[in-house]
């Protein structure tokens, strides 16, 4: 059997959804054509039996690390993503501890969120509508909260709840099978909201990490989504990251990421991720106090990814390059594309609407 460290056959993307829509669909193929030009390697179909020689760029994290072995996949060498144990390890349900004598699903740990302490807001995660209610209760004593369904993307389905009441309406709403499996997050809500996004990625031997903001946009429906990233990436780890002149909410967004995927590795039995990005909010809490911590993190791919993949091709293609900026950009309709733009899709999703997605890369000195 091939080990992973031998050289790949080629980019295989491994769609593990029941649904992907078409926007993501033709993005993840861009992706993939990158990251074989990365690895000097082709783009390959879906083999029908498993395969321990390709490279695998998967739409979710996965999850059940004995299942996936067979496919070969056993470090970050391996694939652009992540790999754990348990579903609810996948979302962010992991960044909030369970509230007293809650239920918890098969490999629930409490050390992660103790791990982790400095780098949370205030929140709890649960297992059960019963559960949500006594979380609820102990965080309306502050404030406002947000109830987060932890399979949601872009923003959405997120709630502001000011009450009991309002909370019983929204638990109306809610899968009690989708809770029980993956779980439900209730978290102080902050106003005047910045998002970092922090993060690193390692292919063809290249390890990259960034810092940047997130952006919003509306969609057709005039709903607040996710509208882009712009990001300052070094050649390296998280120590290169730290050397630059940050800003001090910069600065401590980066250390809280690190602190919330050091915590992950030591508390997660058979972690694995080449692609690792945390959101890191900063805002406001109800009594007018400043919070910084990380919402959540995403083991796959994700909206930053373009940027991601064009800016380790920069580095591969300049062993000299040390620094370099990216962003990422996601525009409901047909927006005028700057000269140099690198579109990765634009089109008529069935789902949303006219849709433009592009990256671009440019020199760290020229913001």
């Amino acid at each position: 059997m091939p080990r992973s460290t031998d050289r790949k056959h080629g980019v295989v993307l491994l769609d593990t959804r029941e649904h992907t829509p078409e926007h993501e669909r033709l993005v993840h193929q861009k992706l993939a054509q990158r990251l074989a030009q990365l690895l000097h390697i082709p783009v390959l179909p879906t083999p029908s039996a498993p395969r321990d020689n390709h490279y695998y760029l998967p739409t979710d994290t996965l999850i059940d690390p004995a299942k996936y072995q067979a496919l070969g996949i056993r470090s970050p060498a391996d694939f652009f993503g992540g790999l754990v144990a348990q579903p609810y390890m996948a979302t962010k349900a992991i960044s909030h501890p369970l509230p007293a004598k809650a239920r918890c699903p098969q490999g629930w740990t409490d050390d992660f969120a103790r791990l982790a302490s400095d780098a949370l807001l205030r929140g709890y995660t649960v297992f059960s509508l019963d559960d949500a209610v006594a979380a609820a209760a102990l965080l309306l004593r502050d404030g406002p909260l947000r109830l987060k369904p932890v399979r949601a993307t872009a923003g959405r389905g997120q709630l502001e709840i000011h009450s009991a009441s309002e909370l019983q309406s929204a638990l109306g709403e809610v899968d009690e099978a989708e809770i029980a499996l993956w779980g439900l997050v209730l978290e102080e809500n902050l106003d005047a909201v910045e998002t970092f996004s922090v993060g690193q990625v390692q292919v063809a031997g290249i390890t990259c990490s960034y810092y940047g903001t997130q952006s919003l946009t509306q969609d057709h429906a005039g709903v607040s989504v996710y509208g882009g990233s712009s990001l300052v990436l070094v050649r390296g780890g998280y120590d290169a990251l730290l050397q630059l002149e940050l800003e001090q909410a910069q600065r401590l967004a980066i250390t809280q990421a690190c602190t919330y995927e050091a915590a992950a590795f030591a508390a997660f039995p058979g972690f694995v991720a080449s692609r690792r990005n945390y959101d890191v909010a900063r805002g406001q809490t109800a009594d007018g106090k400043v919070r910084s911590g990380v919402l959540e993190q995403s083991w796959r791919i994700g909206g930053a990814s373009s940027a991601e993949v064009l800016a380790l091709q920069a580095f591969a293609d300049d062993p000299a390059l040390q620094r370099i900026r990216a962003s990422t950009h996601e525009v409901f309709g047909d927006p005028v594309l700057p000269a140099d733009a690198t579109l990765f899709y634009q089109g008529d999703d069935s789902e949303i609407g006219r849709l433009t997605k592009y990256a671009r890369v440019r020199d760290y000195d020229h913001p």
